[in-house]
């Protein structure tokens, strides 16, 4: 089953309640929200007030992308917001099987995100306690950049090591997943895609795309 998930850096900030509302409505299965630090990427973005308030308004899971250094101060404070899923960055000044451990010593779906360049093999000792892997398809830090083609070979790279390990954690996308990317990164074995400007956010009318880009995933699945 591939799910969608809004990234909220893509929304409306001023209105991010009744966004909310409309996506629920629409069918959304999860909320993505990118926490940048300033240092690992060369933005800033929300914080764990902003979760606290929005989590009022859905009961879908929240899936906090941690692009931070040092992300084992921030994830008991996410989890304290409302945060359901964490992932944390391979890259960062992290011990990465003990931020896993943490994020799921709080009863949470713990993931590892990885770069365009960072090679799989980061993931190797660690596989076997990764609920999901979210493959950055463009370079991280801003919203609107290209897809990179050779991302298509790594996601199916990591299918193939996940069946080799016999483990179960699905595959996330995130990056410019677009109506052209989508039927290739699901045929490829993604199966949760984090969806912005390129396919969700391009109309006032939320719950109308939403419901729309869940009827076009629905279809591009079948036909794989």
């Amino acid at each position: 089953m591939a799910l969608i998930g809004p990234s909220m850096m893509c929304a409306d900030w001023g209105n991010l309640k009744e966004s909310i509302r409309q996506l629920d409505r629409g069918g959304a299965d999860f909320y993505h929200f990118d926490i940048m630090d300033g240092n690992f990427v060369p933005n800033f973005t929300m914080g764990p007030d902003l979760l606290r308030t929005l989590r009022a308004y859905t009961d879908k899971p929240f899936d906090i992308h941690l692009m931070v250094e040092e992300p084992e101060r921030y994830i008991d404070m996410f989890a304290d917001a409302g945060a359901n899923w964490i992932s944390v960055h391979a890259e960062s000044k992290t011990h990465l099987q003990r931020a896993l451990q943490q994020i799921r010593g709080r009863g949470l779906k713990a993931g590892v995100a990885l770069n365009p360049s960072t090679p799989l093999s980061f993931l190797e000792y660690v596989i076997d306690v990764t609920d999901y892997v979210c493959l950055m398809t463009v370079n991280p830090g801003f919203a609107g950049q290209t897809f990179i083609p050779s991302m298509y070979r790594k996601i199916s790279d990591l299918r193939e090591m996940i069946q080799a390990n016999g483990v179960h954690p699905e595959i996330q996308v995130d990056g410019n997943i677009s109506f052209e990317a989508i039927p290739q990164v699901l045929e490829h074995g993604a199966s949760w895609l984090v969806c912005g400007t390129s396919s969700l956010f391009r109309s006032d009318n939320l719950e109308q795309a939403a419901s729309e880009l869940k009827s076009f995933v629905a279809t591009a699945r079948k036909m794989i």
